[in-house]
């Protein structure tokens, strides 16, 4: 069971996009990190475990060229093997910050030049997979940094082309030095996902066609994938051979966000029906497959959800934004 704690409050709401939240705990000064994107700007907030606010931060969109301000379309901590960057993406381009995000240490400005008139210009979905972090794009690739241990040299290696529509979100998790594996997933408003191994050159492994819904969120966990979708589903797939195993109705409306507990292998989803779900993931000894429970279902009544995340690797406690909600609702485990 989940009590209330005191929530975080926010200078405005959150903008009404999916996975409209970061979040990054620092267990050595006791502070958890929390990023949330309304129109231009992204709001940083430090705040201790009581939930009390000590430092606010407010990052604009670079502009770029164009006459409008950019609108930034997602905020995302990148933790990386030897240092930490903030990541923002807008209708503009790609902002690297240090943690903190005094420092911009990467401007990646994006080429419209091969979208047509109708389409819309912008960069959403972002994870890192060891020394580099992954972007996606409106075109369907995805943009491969490789990020240096230091400094601002940063480079684009690579461009990723697996996708036909706009990647959604990126999922990655920690290779582990085994050969063949799956450690990068990306998703896209078709429904396909595509699944990589990464490296000095990304190979695509397997791709899972979608059925005609997006897919706002994937996860990755110790091989599994877990995919939320338009219509409400959370689909687990083998990462490895795209085999399907379980297939949960989580949710009466559009899911916005999922996230992953590590630790103890607890997916949270989030959805468009004011409801936040935490089920718990394991792998059954005799034949290996994905086995589901449900744990815990919390009503965020009258707000459109539109990002939540666990504020630890354990699970014990998560966060929750919604549109036209100016704070950060915060629960933890009794």
């Amino acid at each position: 069971m989940f009590r209330r704690e005191r929530s975080i409050p926010l200078r405005g709401s959150a903008a009404a996009l999916c996975n409209n939240l970061s979040v990054l705990q620092l267990p050595v000064r006791n502070l958890t990190h929390f990023g949330v994107v309304h129109g231009p700007s992204a709001q940083l907030l430090s705040a201790a475990p009581e939930g009390v606010p000590l430092a606010q931060r407010q990052l604009q969109a670079k502009e770029g060229a164009g006459v409008s301000p950019p609108l930034i379309t997602q905020v995302h901590w990148c933790v990386l093997p030897f240092r930490v960057l903030l990541v923002l993406t807008s209708h503009r381009g790609i902002q690297m910050y240090e943690s903190d995000g005094s420092v911009m240490v990467y401007w990646h400005a994006l080429d419209a030049g091969d979208a047509s008139l109708v389409q819309a210009v912008f960069a959403r979905g972002i994870a890192a997979s060891g020394h580099f972090i992954c972007v996606g794009m409106w075109s369907g690739r995805v943009l491969v940094f490789d990020i240096p241990a230091k400094g601002p040299n940063i480079v684009l290696s690579e461009e990723l082309a697996g996708h036909q529509t706009p990647v959604t979100d990126i999922a990655t998790e920690p290779a582990q030095g085994q050969d063949c594996v799956a450690d990068v997933v990306t998703a896209d408003d078709s429904g396909l996902l595509c699944v990589w191994r990464s490296g000095p050159e990304f190979k695509l492994l397997t791709r899972i066609p979608g059925f005609g819904v997006p897919c706002p969120s994937v996860q990755l966990w110790q091989g599994t994938i877990a995919a939320g979708y338009g219509n409400g589903q959370v689909r687990l797939y083998e990462a490895s051979t795209g085999t399907l195993h379980v297939q949960i109705d989580a949710h009466a409306r559009a899911i916005c966000a999922l996230d992953l507990a590590p630790e103890v292998g607890k997916l949270l989803s989030a959805a468009e029906d004011t409801f936040v779900h935490i089920w718990k993931l394991s792998r059954s000894p005799e034949g290996g497959y994905i086995e589901v429970e449900h744990c815990h279902g919390e009503c965020v009544p009258d707000t459109q959800v539109c990002g939540a995340r666990f504020c630890d690797p354990s699970g014990s406690s998560f966060a929750v934004t919604g549109y036209d909600l100016a704070e950060i609702l915060r629960f933890s485990s009794m």
